[in-house]
């Protein structure tokens, strides 16, 4: 009876082993479910991900509108005879470069002082002179930031004008009307 019971349990014992090795892995059907249910996740996901960076990308041009209006505040008190600068290249230039001057202040940050971040393109427009003892004098400007792709890195165009608050195109161009809370 001892012999009988351990032939039995080795019969057992073999087939239990085969049972495990073929269900061991996973099937074609459910790798294809997996691998849907990914997809679905990612279509959902990427429509997201775009909206964040585009708003990314306009907080992003706002808070840089802002700092060219901070270095065109500082750039009128250093040099008041010229007034406001009328390009971004005379708020930038290289600190290695020399002193600071009318036409290279060294107030703007190089990636900001080639007119792109962010996927925004930044320029200065509507610059006004006026003349004054043989010399011009700008006295006003308007800051603009435009995404470089409209409804890809951002939806708005923003606007500034000397002193004034930022305002914003929902049609991604300069035409600003709508105050930016």
């Amino acid at each position: 009876m001892n012999c009988t019971f351990s032939i039995f349990s080795k019969r057992r014992r073999a087939a239990g082993r085969a049972d495990r090795s073929s269900s061991a892995g996973f099937t074609l059907m459910e790798l294809l479910i997996v691998i849907s249910i990914i997809v679905i996740l990612m279509l959902i996901a990427i429509p997201t991900a775009n909206t964040i960076r585009k708003h990314t990308n306009e907080v992003s041009a706002q808070k840089s509108l802002q700092t060219l209006e901070q270095a065109q505040s500082m750039y009128v008190t250093n040099y008041p005879v010229t007034g406001f600068a009328c390009t971004l290249q005379a708020l930038a230039g290289d600190p290695g470069s020399g002193a600071p001057s009318a036409t290279s202040a060294q107030l703007v940050p190089g990636q900001l002082a080639t007119g792109i971040k962010d996927g925004y393109i930044f320029n200065i427009t509507n610059c006004v002179k006026s003349t004054a003892n043989n010399s011009e004098r700008v006295t006003s400007y308007t800051l603009t930031a435009v995404p470089a792709t409209v409804g890809k890195t951002g939806d708005r165009g923003f606007c500034i004008e000397a002193g004034g608050a930022i305002k914003a195109d929902p049609a991604g161009g300069t035409n600003c009307t709508q105050m930016v809370q």
